[in-house]
């Protein structure tokens, strides 16, 4: 045991199970069994087939020996009919005080056996030649045998990492798992700076919900020109209900503010866009791309997005902040 202790707990522990653990670990050996009420005797158990030590385990001293034993089949799992107890007056071998048979009677008390004072060890000795604890079988885990699945069966069972992996792949076809789990961890410490009221790391901003999110470029994905003949998606028809001057809001996010611009930008970004001045900095630019300015705003003031994200109509200006759309850019 520690050779020292405290008289009182340190600053700001209040914990009443870590101060109970605190007082135990730093107790002198002298005074570690003050707290014991007199009516109890505090034991060490050990066991002929195991490592393992149960140490102060406490008995009533008006216990009886059928007390003990089965407190040691419940810890060892070895029945009392072959059980061999040998009593010792500490963790010395050479201090042994009693022999306790198996057939030795239920009924006596363990003070007949000299059983009361704390930090004595009754030793068990597993007389039965068939137990369960022999040759290590119940610590050694080398011994057990271990479930291996092949890979055939792995790939086919569902509810699966790998299957979620698959999943993923199939809506985005370059999702990376290590990307995605350096993500989350990115995303989960942001969270809890947000908690804490602390400064978000770059890349991410709070939404209109209040939530923590990855602040994705105002990008879109690369589109073909042979996709976009015969196409209004992305026409001069996307944009119709669209005028500058008008109050908007662009979806997802709810996030309001001017319409700035309707257009085309560059052969690189086919299509019509419309640009807007948000009331918040909740875009990714001030309405210049590539060096050419469609419209003034300020950073991140403004963005181009896709006529198919915007509603037109009375929306007043409200604080909002919310995460961009991989239609936008």
């Amino acid at each position: 045991m520690a050779t020292s202790s405290s008289s009182s707990p340190p600053e700001g522990m209040r914990n009443h199970d870590l101060l109970a653990v605190r007082s135990y670990v730093m107790a002198r050996d002298e005074t570690q069994y003050d707290t014991v009420d007199d009516a109890l005797v505090v034991l060490d158990v050990t066991h002929s087939n195991l490592e393992q030590r149960h140490a102060e385990l406490r008995f009533a001293k008006h216990d009886s020996l059928e007390t003990l034993r089965t407190r040691i089949h419940q810890k060892t799992g070895t029945s009392a009919q072959f059980q061999h107890l040998l009593v010792y007056d500490n963790h010395d071998d050479n201090s042994l005080l009693h022999e306790i048979p198996p057939e030795t009677s239920d009924d006596i008390k363990l003070g007949y056996f000299g059983i009361l004072h704390h930090g004595m060890r009754v030793h068990c000795v597993d007389l039965n030649p068939h137990s369960g604890s022999a040759g290590g079988a119940y610590e050694d885990v080398s011994l057990v045998e271990k479930y291996r699945m092949t890979e055939d069966e792995y790939d086919a069972r569902k509810g699966t990492l790998r299957d979620w992996g698959r999943q993923q792949r199939e809506r985005q076809p370059d999702f990376n798992l290590r990307k995605h789990a350096a993500t989350h961890r990115a995303l989960t410490e942001a969270k809890r700076l947000h908690k804490q009221h602390l400064p978000l790391p770059e890349g991410f901003i709070v939404d209109s919900t209040g939530k923590v999110v990855v602040d994705e470029p105002d990008v879109v994905a690369p589109i073909k020109m042979s996709e976009m003949v015969g196409s209004d998606e992305y026409g001069l028809d996307s944009v119709a209900h669209c005028q500058v001057g008008q109050r908007c809001q662009v979806e997802p996010g709810q996030r309001r503010g001017e319409i700035a611009f309707i257009g085309k930008i560059s052969q690189e970004k086919p299509g019509h866009w419309v640009g807007v001045r948000f009331d918040e900095p909740v875009g990714q630019n001030n309405g210049v791309d590539n060096g050419v300015v469609f419209f003034e705003a300020m950073d991140r003031y403004g963005a181009f997005v896709r006529g198919k994200k915007v509603v037109t109509g009375d929306f007043p200006e409200r604080d909002i902040f919310d995460s961009d759309d991989e239609d936008e850019l």
